[in-house]
Protein backbone atom coordinates (compact mmCIF):
# COMPACT_ATOMS: atom_id res chain seq x y z
CA UNK A 1 0.00 0.00 0.00
CA UNK A 2 3.00 2.39 1.26
CA UNK A 3 4.93 1.89 -2.68
CA UNK A 4 1.25 2.07 -4.35
CA UNK A 5 0.64 5.63 -2.40
CA UNK A 6 4.58 6.78 -3.23
CA UNK A 7 3.81 6.00 -7.04
CA UNK A 8 0.07 7.78 -6.68
CA UNK A 9 2.31 10.84 -5.65
CA UNK A 10 5.36 10.58 -7.60
CA UNK A 11 2.86 10.94 -10.52
CA UNK A 12 0.57 13.67 -9.43
CA UNK A 13 3.73 15.65 -8.53
CA UNK A 14 4.63 14.88 -12.67
CA UNK A 15 0.86 15.94 -13.71
CA UNK A 16 1.81 19.26 -11.42
CA UNK A 17 4.88 19.93 -13.90
CA UNK A 18 2.90 19.11 -16.87
CA UNK A 19 0.14 21.06 -16.33
CA UNK A 20 -2.25 18.34 -15.90
CA UNK A 21 -4.57 19.26 -13.87
CA UNK A 22 -6.78 17.29 -15.01
CA UNK A 23 -4.94 13.98 -14.10
CA UNK A 24 -4.16 15.37 -10.73
CA UNK A 25 -8.10 15.76 -10.26
CA UNK A 26 -8.78 12.34 -11.28
CA UNK A 27 -6.16 11.16 -9.00
CA UNK A 28 -7.27 12.75 -5.54
CA UNK A 29 -11.00 11.57 -6.35
CA UNK A 30 -9.71 8.07 -5.34
CA UNK A 31 -7.86 8.74 -2.39
CA UNK A 32 -9.00 9.11 1.23
CA UNK A 33 -9.52 12.45 2.95
CA UNK A 34 -6.45 11.49 5.07
CA UNK A 35 -4.32 10.23 2.71
CA UNK A 36 -4.78 13.71 0.43
CA UNK A 37 -4.24 15.85 3.55
CA UNK A 38 -0.90 13.94 3.57
CA UNK A 39 0.23 14.79 0.09
CA UNK A 40 -1.26 18.16 0.37
CA UNK A 41 1.16 18.93 3.86
CA UNK A 42 4.20 17.16 1.87
CA UNK A 43 4.24 19.02 -0.70
CA UNK A 44 5.33 22.42 -2.07
CA UNK A 45 3.36 25.80 -0.73
CA UNK A 46 2.71 26.68 -4.13
CA UNK A 47 1.27 23.50 -4.92
CA UNK A 48 -1.29 23.06 -1.07
CA UNK A 49 -3.80 25.26 -2.34
CA UNK A 50 -3.91 23.96 -5.83
CA UNK A 51 -4.08 20.81 -5.16
CA UNK A 52 -7.29 21.51 -2.38
CA UNK A 53 -9.20 23.91 -4.98
CA UNK A 54 -9.10 20.78 -7.22
CA UNK A 55 -11.12 18.66 -4.38
CA UNK A 56 -15.06 18.34 -4.82
CA UNK A 57 -16.40 20.86 -1.80
CA UNK A 58 -17.40 17.39 0.87
CA UNK A 59 -14.21 15.99 0.20
CA UNK A 60 -12.24 19.52 0.79
CA UNK A 61 -14.13 19.90 4.03
CA UNK A 62 -12.69 16.34 4.80
CA UNK A 63 -9.11 16.63 4.21
CA UNK A 64 -8.89 20.02 5.96
CA UNK A 65 -10.02 18.32 9.22
CA UNK A 66 -7.20 15.91 8.72
CA UNK A 67 -5.02 18.79 7.95
CA UNK A 68 -1.83 19.81 10.78
CA UNK A 69 -2.95 23.50 12.62
CA UNK A 70 -0.21 25.07 10.75
CA UNK A 71 -0.89 23.70 6.77
CA UNK A 72 -4.69 24.84 7.97
CA UNK A 73 -3.34 27.99 8.69
CA UNK A 74 -1.91 28.50 5.84
CA UNK A 75 -4.56 27.78 3.62
CA UNK A 76 -6.80 29.63 5.44
CA UNK A 77 -4.19 32.99 4.92
CA UNK A 78 -4.54 31.98 1.01
CA UNK A 79 -8.42 31.44 0.44
CA UNK A 80 -10.73 33.81 -0.54
CA UNK A 81 -13.82 34.21 1.53
CA UNK A 82 -15.91 32.42 -0.37
CA UNK A 83 -13.28 29.64 -0.43
CA UNK A 84 -13.38 29.81 3.25
CA UNK A 85 -17.31 29.71 3.84
CA UNK A 86 -17.73 26.90 1.66
CA UNK A 87 -15.01 24.36 3.52
CA UNK A 88 -16.71 26.00 7.02
CA UNK A 89 -20.40 24.94 5.77
CA UNK A 90 -19.24 21.48 5.06
CA UNK A 91 -17.17 21.10 8.60
CA UNK A 92 -19.15 19.82 11.92
CA UNK A 93 -19.11 22.02 14.54
CA UNK A 94 -16.64 20.09 17.01
CA UNK A 95 -14.07 20.10 14.04
CA UNK A 96 -14.53 24.13 13.58
CA UNK A 97 -14.72 24.89 17.13
CA UNK A 98 -11.24 22.38 17.46
CA UNK A 99 -9.24 24.88 14.42
CA UNK A 100 -10.67 27.83 15.92
CA UNK A 101 -8.97 26.49 18.79
CA UNK A 102 -5.45 27.29 17.44
CA UNK A 103 -6.03 29.72 14.86
CA UNK A 104 -4.97 33.23 15.82
CA UNK A 105 -6.93 36.45 17.17
CA UNK A 106 -7.10 37.45 13.19
CA UNK A 107 -7.85 34.37 11.52
CA UNK A 108 -10.54 33.72 14.64
CA UNK A 109 -12.67 36.87 13.39
CA UNK A 110 -12.47 36.06 9.99
CA UNK A 111 -13.58 32.53 10.43
CA UNK A 112 -16.22 33.71 12.37
CA UNK A 113 -17.00 36.76 9.98
CA UNK A 114 -17.94 33.41 7.37
CA UNK A 115 -20.06 31.56 9.37
CA UNK A 116 -23.60 32.16 9.87
CA UNK A 117 -25.30 33.87 13.01
CA UNK A 118 -26.72 29.98 14.25
CA UNK A 119 -23.29 28.47 13.95
CA UNK A 120 -21.37 31.27 15.35
CA UNK A 121 -23.88 30.94 18.67
CA UNK A 122 -23.21 26.97 18.83
CA UNK A 123 -19.03 27.53 18.12
CA UNK A 124 -19.27 30.16 21.12
CA UNK A 125 -21.21 27.47 23.11
CA UNK A 126 -18.47 24.97 22.67
CA UNK A 127 -15.78 27.38 23.12
CA UNK A 128 -16.80 28.19 26.32
CA UNK A 129 -16.30 24.75 27.68
CA UNK A 130 -12.87 23.97 30.22
CA UNK A 131 -10.30 22.76 27.35
CA UNK A 132 -9.89 19.23 28.72
CA UNK A 133 -14.14 18.79 29.10
CA UNK A 134 -16.05 16.60 27.69
CA UNK A 135 -18.11 19.43 26.65
CA UNK A 136 -15.13 20.94 24.48
CA UNK A 137 -14.93 17.51 22.14
CA UNK A 138 -18.48 16.95 21.62
CA UNK A 139 -20.59 17.88 19.10
CA UNK A 140 -23.96 19.66 19.48
CA UNK A 141 -25.00 17.35 15.82
CA UNK A 142 -27.11 14.45 16.47
CA UNK A 143 -30.47 12.61 15.96
CA UNK A 144 -32.87 13.34 18.60
CA UNK A 145 -36.58 11.45 18.68
CA UNK A 146 -39.36 11.59 21.10
CA UNK A 147 -40.64 8.19 22.94
CA UNK A 148 -44.34 8.68 21.26
CA UNK A 149 -42.88 8.50 17.88
CA UNK A 150 -43.13 5.40 15.70
CA UNK A 151 -40.45 4.11 13.64
CA UNK A 152 -42.26 5.25 10.61
CA UNK A 153 -41.87 8.67 12.09
CA UNK A 154 -38.32 8.04 12.98
CA UNK A 155 -37.34 7.48 9.48
CA UNK A 156 -39.04 10.18 8.33
CA UNK A 157 -36.66 12.53 10.46
CA UNK A 158 -33.66 10.70 10.12
CA UNK A 159 -34.14 11.58 6.30
CA UNK A 160 -35.22 14.53 6.91
CA UNK A 161 -31.98 15.85 9.65
CA UNK A 162 -29.25 13.07 9.01
CA UNK A 163 -27.47 14.84 6.34
CA UNK A 164 -26.05 17.44 8.62
CA UNK A 165 -25.00 15.05 11.54
CA UNK A 166 -21.87 13.47 12.60
CA UNK A 167 -23.42 9.94 13.09
CA UNK A 168 -27.13 8.60 12.09
CA UNK A 169 -26.62 5.53 13.70
CA UNK A 170 -27.09 6.03 17.22
CA UNK A 171 -30.57 7.83 18.25
CA UNK A 172 -31.34 9.73 21.17
CA UNK A 173 -34.84 10.08 23.20
CA UNK A 174 -35.48 12.94 24.81
CA UNK A 175 -38.80 15.26 26.17
CA UNK A 176 -39.76 18.52 25.41
CA UNK A 177 -37.37 19.91 27.72
CA UNK A 178 -34.43 17.69 26.11
CA UNK A 179 -34.14 15.37 29.07
CA UNK A 180 -32.46 12.03 27.93
CA UNK A 181 -35.02 9.54 28.53
CA UNK A 182 -33.66 6.81 26.52
CA UNK A 183 -31.61 5.57 23.04
CA UNK A 184 -32.15 3.64 20.00
CA UNK A 185 -29.83 2.58 17.22
CA UNK A 186 -30.89 2.41 13.55
CA UNK A 187 -30.43 -1.62 13.97
CA UNK A 188 -33.62 -1.34 16.08
CA UNK A 189 -35.79 0.75 14.31
CA UNK A 190 -34.94 -1.88 11.03
CA UNK A 191 -36.04 -4.81 13.15
CA UNK A 192 -39.53 -3.11 14.64
CA UNK A 193 -42.51 -2.36 12.23
CA UNK A 194 -43.35 1.15 11.25
CA UNK A 195 -46.48 1.14 13.11
CA UNK A 196 -44.21 0.35 16.65
CA UNK A 197 -43.99 3.31 19.23
CA UNK A 198 -40.17 4.13 20.09
CA UNK A 199 -40.52 4.49 23.88
CA UNK A 200 -41.94 1.00 23.83
CA UNK A 201 -38.48 -0.72 23.03
CA UNK A 202 -35.75 2.14 23.54
CA UNK A 203 -33.09 1.57 26.03
CA UNK A 204 -34.28 3.34 28.60
CA UNK A 205 -30.77 2.92 31.19
CA UNK A 206 -28.26 5.03 29.07
CA UNK A 207 -25.18 6.08 30.19
CA UNK A 208 -24.03 9.56 29.51
CA UNK A 209 -21.49 12.01 30.95
CA UNK A 210 -21.40 15.79 31.74
CA UNK A 211 -20.05 18.15 30.09
CA UNK A 212 -17.62 19.23 32.72
CA UNK A 213 -16.03 16.17 33.09
CA UNK A 214 -12.75 15.14 31.95
CA UNK A 215 -12.27 14.06 28.20
CA UNK A 216 -9.82 11.10 29.58
CA UNK A 217 -12.83 9.52 31.64
CA UNK A 218 -15.37 9.67 28.46
CA UNK A 219 -12.58 7.96 26.37
CA UNK A 220 -12.46 5.43 28.94
CA UNK A 221 -16.18 5.17 28.55
CA UNK A 222 -15.92 4.08 24.54
CA UNK A 223 -12.94 1.29 25.70
CA UNK A 224 -15.04 0.29 28.47
CA UNK A 225 -18.44 -0.24 26.73
CA UNK A 226 -17.61 -0.35 23.16
CA UNK A 227 -19.45 2.88 22.29
CA UNK A 228 -19.86 4.02 18.63
CA UNK A 229 -21.28 7.44 20.53
CA UNK A 230 -21.25 8.78 23.90
CA UNK A 231 -24.43 11.32 25.06
CA UNK A 232 -22.97 14.69 26.91
CA UNK A 233 -25.66 15.79 29.46
CA UNK A 234 -25.60 19.17 31.52
CA UNK A 235 -25.92 19.65 35.15
CA UNK A 236 -29.76 18.96 34.47
CA UNK A 237 -29.80 15.89 32.61
CA UNK A 238 -30.23 17.68 29.55
CA UNK A 239 -29.19 16.63 25.98
CA UNK A 240 -26.51 18.41 24.76
CA UNK A 241 -24.52 16.96 22.44
CA UNK A 242 -22.38 13.76 21.71
CA UNK A 243 -18.86 12.60 21.73
CA UNK A 244 -17.84 10.21 18.69
CA UNK A 245 -15.50 7.29 18.27
CA UNK A 246 -13.11 9.24 16.38
CA UNK A 247 -13.06 11.90 19.09
CA UNK A 248 -12.18 9.50 21.83
CA UNK A 249 -9.92 7.98 19.25
CA UNK A 250 -7.95 11.58 19.35
CA UNK A 251 -7.81 12.09 23.44
CA UNK A 252 -6.58 8.55 24.00
CA UNK A 253 -3.77 9.36 21.81
CA UNK A 254 -3.01 12.88 23.22
CA UNK A 255 -3.21 11.30 26.37
CA UNK A 256 -0.91 8.52 25.96
CA UNK A 257 1.61 10.99 24.24
CA UNK A 258 1.16 13.38 26.76
CA UNK A 259 1.87 10.47 29.86
CA UNK A 260 4.69 8.92 27.87
CA UNK A 261 6.52 12.37 27.57
CA UNK A 262 6.10 12.96 31.51
CA UNK A 263 7.13 9.64 31.68
CA UNK A 264 10.57 10.43 30.35
CA UNK A 265 10.98 13.66 31.93
CA UNK A 266 9.63 15.91 29.31
CA UNK A 267 6.72 18.77 29.09
CA UNK A 268 3.99 17.83 27.29
CA UNK A 269 3.93 19.33 23.57
CA UNK A 270 1.18 19.10 21.31
CA UNK A 271 2.95 19.71 18.04
CA UNK A 272 4.80 16.74 16.00
CA UNK A 273 8.08 16.14 16.64
CA UNK A 274 9.17 17.55 13.18
CA UNK A 275 7.04 20.37 13.86
CA UNK A 276 8.57 21.25 17.13
CA UNK A 277 11.48 23.58 17.02
CA UNK A 278 14.63 22.98 18.24
CA UNK A 279 13.89 25.93 20.67
CA UNK A 280 11.05 24.26 21.78
CA UNK A 281 12.11 21.20 22.43
CA UNK A 282 14.89 22.56 24.45
CA UNK A 283 12.31 24.24 26.45
CA UNK A 284 10.72 20.50 27.00
CA UNK A 285 13.28 18.88 28.09
CA UNK A 286 15.48 21.26 30.04
CA UNK A 287 13.51 21.89 32.87
CA UNK A 288 13.19 18.34 34.28
CA UNK A 289 16.82 17.83 33.24
CA UNK A 290 17.67 20.00 35.70
CA UNK A 291 15.42 19.16 38.34
CA UNK A 292 16.62 15.26 37.68
CA UNK A 293 20.52 16.77 37.60
CA UNK A 294 20.19 18.89 40.94
CA UNK A 295 18.48 15.57 42.50
CA UNK A 296 21.53 13.31 41.28
CA UNK A 297 23.86 15.35 44.08
CA UNK A 298 22.05 13.22 46.41
CA UNK A 299 23.71 10.24 45.06
CA UNK A 300 27.08 12.12 44.87
CA UNK A 301 26.93 13.02 48.67
CA UNK A 302 25.98 9.59 49.40
CA UNK A 303 29.38 8.37 47.63
CA UNK A 304 31.23 11.30 49.29
CA UNK A 305 30.36 10.19 52.50
CA UNK A 306 32.09 6.58 52.00
CA UNK A 307 34.96 7.79 49.99
CA UNK A 308 37.59 6.40 52.56
CA UNK A 309 35.57 3.32 52.86
CA UNK A 310 35.83 3.17 48.97
CA UNK A 311 39.57 4.00 48.94
CA UNK A 312 40.54 0.92 51.53
CA UNK A 313 38.44 -1.50 48.66
CA UNK A 314 38.19 0.43 45.34
CA UNK A 315 37.09 -3.25 43.45
CA UNK A 316 33.52 -1.86 45.09
CA UNK A 317 33.30 1.03 42.98
CA UNK A 318 33.19 -1.21 40.10
CA UNK A 319 29.60 -2.85 41.16
CA UNK A 320 27.88 0.55 41.82
CA UNK A 321 27.01 1.13 38.24
CA UNK A 322 24.82 -2.49 38.45
CA UNK A 323 23.41 -2.35 41.58
CA UNK A 324 22.35 1.41 40.57
CA UNK A 325 20.79 0.45 36.96
CA UNK A 326 19.19 -2.86 38.53
CA UNK A 327 17.25 -0.57 41.29
CA UNK A 328 16.18 1.61 39.00
CA UNK A 329 15.01 -0.68 36.08
CA UNK A 330 13.24 -2.47 38.59
CA UNK A 331 11.40 0.99 40.10
CA UNK A 332 11.07 1.75 36.91
CA UNK A 333 9.13 -1.30 35.72
CA UNK A 334 6.85 -0.87 38.68
CA UNK A 335 5.89 2.50 38.21
CA UNK A 336 4.95 1.50 34.29
CA UNK A 337 2.66 -1.31 35.24
CA UNK A 338 0.71 0.65 38.20
CA UNK A 339 0.74 3.93 36.25
CA UNK A 340 -1.22 1.46 33.08
CA UNK A 341 -3.25 -0.15 35.53
CA UNK A 342 -4.71 2.93 37.29
CA UNK A 343 -5.09 4.55 34.08
CA UNK A 344 -7.60 1.33 33.31
CA UNK A 345 -9.18 1.85 36.08
CA UNK A 346 -7.82 -1.58 37.32
CA UNK A 347 -6.20 -0.46 40.16
CA UNK A 348 -7.37 2.42 42.77
CA UNK A 349 -6.28 3.97 45.80
CA UNK A 350 -8.04 1.27 47.80
CA UNK A 351 -5.95 -0.84 46.79
CA UNK A 352 -2.65 0.23 48.38
CA UNK A 353 -1.66 -2.18 50.52
CA UNK A 354 -2.67 -5.30 47.83
CA UNK A 355 -0.21 -3.56 45.67
CA UNK A 356 2.48 -3.31 48.14
CA UNK A 357 2.19 -6.61 49.28
CA UNK A 358 1.92 -7.86 45.55
CA UNK A 359 5.35 -6.00 44.72
CA UNK A 360 7.30 -7.64 47.64
CA UNK A 361 7.07 -10.93 46.69
CA UNK A 362 7.58 -9.99 43.30
CA UNK A 363 10.39 -8.34 44.63
CA UNK A 364 11.55 -11.17 46.43
CA UNK A 365 11.40 -13.28 43.83
CA UNK A 366 13.21 -11.43 41.25
CA UNK A 367 16.04 -10.30 43.68
CA UNK A 368 17.10 -14.03 44.94
CA UNK A 369 16.91 -14.38 41.18
CA UNK A 370 19.04 -11.93 39.73
CA UNK A 371 21.32 -12.89 43.40
CA UNK A 372 21.57 -16.25 42.50
CA UNK A 373 23.03 -15.47 38.92
CA UNK A 374 25.26 -12.42 39.72
CA UNK A 375 26.72 -14.49 42.50
CA UNK A 376 27.92 -17.54 39.87
CA UNK A 377 28.72 -14.35 37.32
CA UNK A 378 30.74 -13.06 39.84
CA UNK A 379 32.98 -15.80 41.45
CA UNK A 380 33.26 -17.57 38.16
CA UNK A 381 34.03 -15.16 35.48
CA UNK A 382 35.28 -11.54 37.51
CA UNK A 383 37.27 -13.73 39.94
CA UNK A 384 38.26 -17.22 38.39
CA UNK A 385 38.14 -16.50 34.88
CA UNK A 386 39.25 -12.38 35.01
CA UNK A 387 41.60 -13.28 37.76
CA UNK A 388 40.60 -10.32 40.22
CA UNK A 389 41.82 -11.94 43.29
CA UNK A 390 40.25 -8.70 45.19
CA UNK A 391 36.57 -10.39 45.11
CA UNK A 392 36.03 -12.34 48.06
CA UNK A 393 33.42 -14.90 49.17
CA UNK A 394 32.30 -11.84 51.49
CA UNK A 395 32.05 -9.12 48.82
CA UNK A 396 30.47 -11.22 46.59
CA UNK A 397 27.78 -12.36 49.09
CA UNK A 398 27.37 -8.50 49.93
CA UNK A 399 26.67 -7.63 46.65
CA UNK A 400 23.93 -10.18 46.47
CA UNK A 401 22.12 -9.19 49.39
CA UNK A 402 22.44 -5.85 48.01
CA UNK A 403 20.36 -6.87 45.25
CA UNK A 404 17.78 -8.61 47.15
CA UNK A 405 16.98 -5.35 49.48
CA UNK A 406 17.19 -3.01 46.48
CA UNK A 407 14.87 -4.82 44.35
CA UNK A 408 12.43 -4.99 47.03
CA UNK A 409 12.59 -1.39 47.81
CA UNK A 410 12.69 -0.37 44.62
CA UNK A 411 9.31 -1.95 43.65
CA UNK A 412 7.82 -0.95 46.76
CA UNK A 413 8.74 2.79 45.83
CA UNK A 414 8.28 2.24 42.49
CA UNK A 415 4.45 1.26 43.04
CA UNK A 416 3.67 3.47 45.92
CA UNK A 417 4.71 7.40 44.39
CA UNK A 418 2.24 6.98 41.33
CA UNK A 419 -0.73 5.88 43.96
CA UNK A 420 -0.27 8.65 46.68
CA UNK A 421 0.41 11.35 43.20
CA UNK A 422 -3.00 10.64 41.85
CA UNK A 423 -4.07 10.54 45.53
CA UNK A 424 -3.14 14.08 46.55
CA UNK A 425 -4.57 15.41 42.88
CA UNK A 426 -0.99 15.03 40.78
CA UNK A 427 -0.25 13.53 37.52
CA UNK A 428 1.10 9.94 38.18
CA UNK A 429 3.20 9.89 35.19
CA UNK A 430 5.09 12.21 36.85
CA UNK A 431 6.16 9.98 39.58
CA UNK A 432 8.22 8.04 36.75
CA UNK A 433 11.17 6.72 35.88
CA UNK A 434 13.35 9.45 36.34
CA UNK A 435 12.25 10.61 40.20
CA UNK A 436 11.73 6.57 40.74
CA UNK A 437 15.43 6.18 39.46
CA UNK A 438 16.66 9.11 41.26
CA UNK A 439 15.10 7.64 44.62
CA UNK A 440 16.46 4.29 44.43
CA UNK A 441 19.68 5.15 43.10
CA UNK A 442 19.54 6.51 46.89
CA UNK A 443 18.20 4.02 48.91
CA UNK A 444 20.48 1.14 46.63
CA UNK A 445 23.93 2.85 47.61
CA UNK A 446 22.86 3.37 51.40
CA UNK A 447 22.20 -0.10 51.18
CA UNK A 448 25.35 -1.20 49.20
CA UNK A 449 27.33 0.49 51.29
CA UNK A 450 25.77 -0.80 54.69
CA UNK A 451 26.09 -4.15 54.38
CA UNK A 452 29.22 -3.95 52.77
CA UNK A 453 30.45 -1.85 56.33
CA UNK A 454 28.93 -4.68 58.45
CA UNK A 455 29.95 -7.99 56.66
CA UNK A 456 33.58 -6.83 55.31
CA UNK A 457 36.04 -6.68 58.05
CA UNK A 458 38.71 -4.47 56.11
CA UNK A 459 35.60 -1.62 56.00
CA UNK A 460 35.28 -1.77 59.60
Amino acid sequence: MDMEMEEIIEEIHNSYTNKDLARIKELLADINPADIAMIIEESPNNQRLLFFRLLPKEEAADTFVELDFDTQEALIHAFTDNELKEVLDELYLDDAADIIEEMPATLVKRILKNTDSETRKSLNALLKYPEDSAGSIMTPEFVDLKKDMTVEDAFKRIRRTGVDKETIYTCYVTDESRHLLGVTTVKELLLHDYEDIIGDFMETNVIYINTMDDQELAAKQFDKYNFLALPVCDMEERLVGIITIDDAMDVMQEENTEDIQKMNAMLPTEKTYLKTSVIETWKSRFPWLLLLMVSATFTGSIISGFEDKLATLTILTAFIPMLMDTGGNSGGQASVTIIRAMSLGEVEFKDYFKVIWKEIRVGLICGLSLAAVNFAKIWLIDRTLLHNDEITLLIDLAICITLVIEIIFAKIIGCTLPMLAKKIGFDPAVMSSPFITTLVDAVSLLVFFGISTAIIPQLH
